[in-house]
């Protein structure tokens, strides 16, 4: 192996957006995570629609009045 091409890993303390802390080791320090194995709904079986900064607007609002149904495309 060569030697100084590898990263320096350190102590990593994880902070998710439920609350949840937990440590690890990374090359950074300190990280912020949207969601974890706490708040995933693979893991806890609960669905949950996380809507950050209001996309599921922005794409109805781009896409109003567009309908790919196959009744429309047979009558034109």
């Amino acid at each position: 192996m060569k030697e100084k091409i590898h990263p320096t890993y350190v102590d990593c303390k994880v902070r998710c957006g439920c609350g949840t802390t937990f440590q690890t080791r990374a090359t950074v320090g300190e990280l912020a995570v949207d969601i974890c194995s706490a708040c995933h709904p693979f893991y806890t079986g609960k669905q949950k629609f996380v809507d950050t900064a209001g996309r599921i607007e922005k794409f109805n609002k781009k896409f109003k009045g567009f309908d790919t149904s196959v009744e429309k495309a047979a009558t034109a």
